[in-house]
């Protein structure tokens, strides 16, 4: 090669290098490119390898779930609509909730359900009337107690006997209610006393304990402690109770 010149010589050269780097093929850039595999065919309504499997279509109910034919019941545990209230005594308005009648399985001797003084309203005229004979000149102390009773039920009251002071109550039974009795019993016993201080003598659905001329007078110097305990013996429904002072 002395004769060819030096230029021709690069570029002999060169055009040997391009020819042996050309003739290899470039390498593939990911395994689709080089034909190890080719992309998946998604089948139609198949999801792709790895997506998430779509749930089933529900057709059944739920084991144990009965379909609701027409109008939807319920669902068990559900609460119930409270029942409206009623009027035990014909006549008188019905209760609130809340303020319904004792069932008629009460045991005796228990609490009577006390009610709202308005709740004694058709006793009341009674009650004063009462008192135009039984406590003359007596002065009501508070509101009437008022009791929903089944029979032998009882319904107490506090009370502050004060020293000097003389004491009348008045009870009132409203039908179906027949026989009402009336205690006055000390709370804290005294001594050389009996825990029932007076009682009721009369019989049927009106009483009064103590009535003039012969109300109870609290014989001590000092206030004593006393509850007035109303029962219902015979028959069922409201009654209510006034205590007077004087």
């Amino acid at each position: 090669m002395g004769g060819i010149t030096r230029p021709l010589a690069y570029v002999f050269s060169g055009a040997i290098m391009a020819v042996a780097c050309g003739g290899s093929d470039p390498e593939p850039n990911s395994q689709f490119q080089a034909g190890a595999q080719t992309p998946p065919q998604q089948q139609p309504g198949q999801p792709y390898p790895g997506q998430a499997q779509p749930y089933p279509a529900q057709t059944q109910p739920y084991p144990g779930q009965q379909p609701y034919p027409g109008q939807a019941q319920p669902y068990p545990g559900q609460a119930q609509p409270a029942p409206a209230a009623s009027s035990p005594i014909p006549g008188f308005p019905a209760l609130p909730p809340g303020m319904l009648p004792i069932p008629p399985n009460a045991a005796v001797g228990s609490p009577a359900q006390q009610l709202d003084a308005s709740a004694g309203m058709a006793a009341q005229p009674l009650i004063n009337e009462m008192a135009k004979t039984q406590a003359p000149g007596a002065t009501p102390l508070g509101a009437a107690m008022v009791g929903m009773f089944q029979p032998g039920q009882q319904l107490e009251s506090q009370l502050q006997l004060q020293p000097g002071k003389c004491y009348t109550v008045i009870a009132v039974g409203l039908p179906p209610v027949s026989e009402v009795n009336i205690q006055l019993v000390a709370t804290v016993p005294v001594p050389g006393m009996t825990p029932v201080l007076a009682q009721d003598q009369a019989t049927g659905p009106q009483t009064a304990l103590a009535p003039a001329p012969n109300c109870y007078r609290w014989p001590l110097m000092f206030a004593g402690a006393a509850k007035v305990v109303t029962t219902v013996a015979a028959g069922s429904g409201v009654a209510a109770v006034q205590v007077y002072e004087k």
